[in-house]
């Protein structure tokens, strides 16, 4: 069964950086592709970035264009998510999920593995 694990979330002060990561086993991100959503108290869950199988990715939230970036490597079968100038409304919990398509993962919400989350918080 495949599993999706992240790690690194935790407090971070306003206009600082954290790096988080989605470690996968049981299947390869040369086939999936790897989704980072996030989901704020009182919200609902929405897609952050997108990276295919192919190495190509997308953002979809607006708010994180030219702040968050992702990367993945293959060799190791984990993706990063990569936040910089971080504001309080990025306070969320992070969770990547994999599926067969950018469109099928971050725009029709149907992955087919999910991680537990990880939480980030921004605060002084």
């Amino acid at each position: 069964q495949p599993q999706l694990v992240e790690s690194g979330g935790g407090l971070v002060q306003p206009g600082g950086s954290l790096n988080i990561s989605c470690t996968v086993t049981g299947l390869s991100l040369n086939d999936y592709t790897i989704g980072w959503f996030r989901q704020a108290p009182g919200r609902e869950r929405e897609a952050v970035l997108c990276i295919s199988r192919d190495g190509y990715s997308k953002t979809y939230t607006d708010s994180v264009k030219g702040r968050f970036t992702v990367s993945r490597d293959t060799a190791k079968n984990n993706v990063h998510l990569e936040m910089n100038s971080l504001k309080p409304e990025d306070t969320a919990v992070y969770y990547c999920a994999a599926g067969l398509s950018l469109y099928f993962v971050c725009v029709q919400n149907q992955s087919d593995y999910w991680g537990r989350g990880t939480q980030v918080t921004v605060s002084s």
